[in-house]
């Protein structure tokens, strides 16, 4: 029976992530964080993929609207995946539970998901809107950025990059580090971000800090302890990186009102 799908936006609780303000929905072409969507349908026994496909929001090719697709599938029961993601390549199924990015990162990512029964009496049209399922982490030097560092290592104790589409949880636990060149140049202060998914709504873990040389000797390192994220969240650490010697130290604040942002000075 033909099938349509029609991915309407997001569905956004708090707005710190992009940033500003709180609302509803985002027409899916309008939002920059989006660059793909993937849909796929997995037969009742939740093992079989029976369709899977992917618009890049970069390459027309793979659409004709993007957010519309039109497609056939046998009679029968299935469950709907609907991700959208800030990646310019799919995201890898590793098994309908287990997703994972073509990439050495996690980006922002929004999903839905829909039990569907395809029948013989009347061709099957769908909507659906996102929600976001991560969290993210910034990281705001309070100094500027020394000509000798040329990379950001950042770790967390906990969390995963890989998720569960029907759950919106981490498929792993046991952490995990991103290296990131700066964005600005010496002389300027930075910001960089990572995300990442949790096991749970919330979930509270160390985060340690690094900076690196071109041949990759560590230039200063920082553990931030209990830091707190929250699925759809942003947790914002903020100190000085560059003007320090060897590890610092220093009494840390917590702001811990959930207002869509978390803001801990290091």
């Amino acid at each position: 029976m033909p099938v349509t799908v029609s991915v309407g936006g997001f569905s956004v609780s708090q707005e710190e992530i992009p940033g500003g303000q709180t609302r509803a929905a985002t027409d899916i072409a309008d939002y920059s964080g989006v660059k793909a969507l993937t849909l796929a349908f997995y037969k009742a026994d939740g093992v079989t993929q029976a369709y899977c496909t992917t618009q890049l929001k970069a390459d027309d090719s793979t659409y004709d609207t993007f957010g519309q697709f039109s497609l056939s599938l046998p009679l029968g029961s299935y469950k709907m995946i609907v991700l959208g993601y800030g990646s310019e390549k799919a995201v890898k199924f590793n098994s309908m539970t287990d997703v994972v990015f073509d990439e050495d990162k996690a980006r922002e990512t929004f999903a839905y998901t829909q039990d569907v029964v395809i029948g013989n009496s009347a061709a099957v049209d769908l909507s659906a809107t996102l929600s976001r399922i991560m969290s993210r982490l910034c990281v705001y030097s309070s100094d500027e950025r020394t000509a000798e560092v040329a990379k950001l290592r950042v770790s967390v104790s906990k969390g995963g990059q890989g998720f569960n589409p029907l759950t919106g949880f981490a498929t792993s636990d046991a952490g995990f580090s991103v290296l990131i060149e700066p964005n600005t140049p010496a002389g300027e202060v930075s910001k960089s971000m990572i995300h990442l998914f949790l096991i749970a709504d919330e979930e509270t873990m160390d985060v340690t800090i690094e900076t690196l040389d071109a041949s990759d000797n560590v230039l200063f390192s920082q553990v931030v302890k209990d830091v707190p994220f929250k699925r759809n969240y942003g947790t914002v650490l903020t100190g000085k990186m560059y003007t320090v010697e060897g590890s610092a130290s220093g009494t840390f604040q917590v702001e811990t009102d959930w207002d869509g942002r978390y803001d801990i000075d290091f």
